[in-house]
């Protein structure tokens, strides 16, 4: 397997114009069925899995396969870091835990998190959305990702959770680089700990003045029941989540429908269209094209392949989510197809927990974007975000 195909599951695509391609090592791994070894981001190695239904058994079984399992990255140990500290940096990350834990922290924050309350959010979505609109009107043209698709979900994240948004440059840079796959362990642990001491000074002020937003919320009710380093834990996932996902799938989308009139044209004009376009976007595009290893707790079989206790698992969720085996023509977009059951917000007791935020951002932003200007076209080749944990676009110009 070429280098390219080895770092798949982080997002690395075909040279391809369009750069929504799957690369062909990776389609034909997953067509015969077969798992390769393969080098993470973070030092380790592991086994990646491609099929959708090996995928769905390795998220959907926490009894044979933990995410508590995993090791501390070799980079940390090197750096002096051993396992406890890493432990102690995992506490309210729940891509990182395991029941109890993560059913205890899971359990705070899924009422925050339910369709019926995200809802509530859509007027101050929608203004959002206006108020970003009217600058590119104002302006004449765009660059979509700074003007629209990164501000936007930015500042919902920043409302919900209580991070001041004039801070959003510093920390929207910050986590840029931290998904950055390339960049040295080095590198990667001083993003880190920027990040933590950032949160942590919030975390200490919602202490003292607890608000109205999530951290707030957390601290007044469950005050005895979460820790400071579950809080930074928490802050820096749901904030990174919160504006990365989202914004790199308004991007993208937006470049997809642009390359399909006919969709874009539904998406703009028909209501009824909106919601299944949303959910083939997300599985065309899957922005988080891999998942976090998995540890196997006993010697066990995946997919038909024998796994060793200790050994790690990866998913490519991109894969996946393209498996003929579950949709026809999956290299396809077409919105009007019936919804599949994708794997674009994971599957499992780890099921991306601000889906149904993410799915209000981009049914309000999709056809707003697309109904104010009716001439949207590109202006300019789309810079693709490559060798990143989240998949997407640097730049994409527009014009109307």
């Amino acid at each position: 397997m070429t280098d390219q195909a080895t770092h798949a599951w982080t997002g690395e695509v075909a040279a391809q114009r369009d750069g929504f391609t799957l690369l062909p090592e990776v389609e034909e791994l997953r067509d015969a069925g077969e798992t390769r070894r393969v080098a993470t981001p973070f030092g380790h190695e592991a086994t990646m899995v491609t099929r959708y239904a090996d995928v769905r058994e390795l998220h959907g079984d926490p009894e044979r396969f933990r995410l508590d399992g995993v090791p501390a990255p070799p980079a940390l140990v090197a750096a002096g870091r051993d396992t406890a500290e890493f432990r102690r940096r995992q506490a309210g990350n729940l891509l990182g835990q395991e029941p109890p834990d993560h059913t205890r922290l899971r359990r705070m924050l899924t009422g925050e998190f339910t369709v019926k309350r995200m809802k509530r959010l859509v007027p101050r979505v929608e203004e959002i959305v206006t108020e970003h609109l009217d600058a590119m009107e104002k302006a004449g043209s765009a660059e979509l990702v700074a003007d629209f698709a990164l501000p936007v979900p930015s500042m919902v994240i920043c409302e919900l959770l209580g991070v001041p948004y004039e801070d959003r440059g510093e920390f929207t840079e910050r986590s840029a680089r931290q998904l950055d796959s390339t960049i040295e362990a080095s590198e990667r642990m001083r993003l880190a700990d920027e990040s933590r001491v950032y949160m942590s000074s919030l975390v200490s002020r919602h202490r003292e003045a607890p608000g109205d937003d999530l951290l707030g919320m957390l601290i007044r009710e469950h005050s005895d029941d979460v820790t400071d380093d579950e809080l930074i834990g928490i802050g820096n996932l749901l904030l990174v989540a919160g504006h990365e996902t989202t914004s790199n799938m308004l991007s993208l989308g937006t470049l997809a429908l642009l390359e399909h009139p006919d969709q874009l044209a539904r998406v703009r004009d028909d209501p009824s269209a909106v919601d299944g376009a949303v959910e083939e976007l997300l599985r065309r595009l899957t922005v988080v094209h891999g998942s976090f290893p998995r540890a196997v707790v006993a010697d066990t079989t995946l997919g038909g392949h024998p796994v060793a206790a200790g050994e790690l698992v990866i998913a490519s969720l991109v894969a996946a989510n393209h498996d003929p085996e579950v949709v026809e023509h999956a290299e396809e977009l077409d919105i009007s197809r019936p919804p599949s059951p994708h794997l674009a917000f994971g599957h499992g007791i780890h099921h991306c927990l601000g889906a149904p935020l993410a799915r209000i951002e981009m049914r309000v932003a999709f056809p707003a974007l697309l109904q104010r200007f009716p001439g949207l076209r590109l202006a300019g080749e789309p810079e693709f975000r490559h060798r990143t944990l989240i998949y997407g676009l640097h730049r994409l110009p527009l014009a109307w």
